[in-house]
């Protein structure tokens, strides 16, 4: 991706390049496009706003893109699109590179605005890194978002974005009216970090760490859920995404599992509109691999316990079990 210095503005977290943009794009009413389910964080930073929220549907490869031409056709005042292409959060897809290739040339066709939040990029476990969609920007309407907060340190608040002229400019008014700017002791310290350590040799360590949590919630998954329940395996990034059966509520599988010290974060809270609420975001990121196969496993004893429950329900009602 080639951009200049003049184009890279720190920010205090990714959290705030979102803020920003909200600020810039959207007066009430406008039309937000993303994916179906994406960040809630995304959610919550643009919700203030008062958008209008159009879900695209995706698949294993990213965003549906017949679905979102559709949608651009039909939609009126679309000013911003959000994707998460790698290892999005919460389901852990990653965009195919012909998936990015068309997109930009979509948003390109259509003149709209893309922000493009690549916070998970550098935790890749497996394949090869796949270019930025910002990198087949040919107009200048893709913003790129990063951070140092799932890398180096969430504390510092680290985060940038890139936008190309006009639009970087704009962000600077914005920044300068938010907090006039990003901790500069904390930028020092990231910057003294990465000339006296070896950034690279530590993204191999972390992303070894991560890859064996993966590896090891995918196996407990496997071995312990029971029939119905479908779940992701995401090459890289910190999250899983769960499905289960149409009929059964994550929140109070949630319920059952606090009760069991396990706790997750129900799938609805990742769709604007709170739909799909049989859903689930699972984070291998922070616990151990015996405590993330305890964890499973009294998860998928809570699942179990549901459906039993559901089943018995049905029979004693003489209606047929939706498990």
């Amino acid at each position: 991706m080639r951009t200049s210095v003049e184009e890279v503005l720190i920010t205090t977290g990714a959290q705030q390049a979102l803020d920003l943009t909200g600020k810039l794009f959207l007066d009430e009413g406008d039309t937000v496009i993303c994916e179906s389910p994406t960040y809630t964080g995304a959610i919550s930073a643009l919700k203030v706003f008062a958008p209008r929220w159009v879900e695209v549907p995706t698949d294993d490869e990213g965003m549906d893109l017949e679905a979102l031409e559709r949608r651009l056709e039909y939609c009126d005042r679309v000013k911003l699109i959000y994707v998460v292409p790698n290892f999005q959060n919460p389901t852990g897809t990653t965009w195919s590179l012909e998936r990015r290739r068309r997109f930009a040339e979509i948003v390109t066709q259509h003149s709209v605005a893309v922000v493009e939040d690549d916070t998970y990029g550098e935790l890749r476990f497996e394949g090869l890194p796949l270019p930025p969609i910002k990198s087949f920007d040919s107009k200048g309407h893709i913003v790129y978002i990063g951070t140092f907060s799932k890398v180096l340190s969430p504390g510092m608040r680290i985060g940038w974005l890139t936008a190309s002229s006009p639009l970087y400019e704009k962000y600077v008014i914005l920044k300068q009216g938010s907090d006039l700017h990003t901790s500069t002791l904390c930028q020092m310290q990231i910057s003294a970090y990465l000339e006296m350590f070896d950034f690279d040799k530590s993204l191999s360590r972390m992303r070894a760490v991560y890859r064996e949590r993966r590896d090891a919630m995918i196996r407990a998954l496997e071995k312990e859920m029971p029939k119905g329940v479908r779940f992701s395996r995401p090459s890289g990034g910190l999250f899983l995404w769960v499905e289960l059966p149409p009929h059964m509520d994550a929140r109070e599988l949630l319920r059952r599992s606090l009760e069991l010290d396990v706790a997750f974060v129900p799938g609805g809270s990742f769709f604007p509109k709170g739909n799909k609420e049989n859903t689930l975001r699972l984070s291998y990121s922070h616990m151990p691999v015996e405590r993330i196969e305890e964890g499973v496993r009294r998860l998928s004893a809570a699942a179990r316990g549901m459906m039993s429950a559901g089943t018995e329900d049905a029979r004693l009602s003489g209606v047929e079990s939706a498990y």
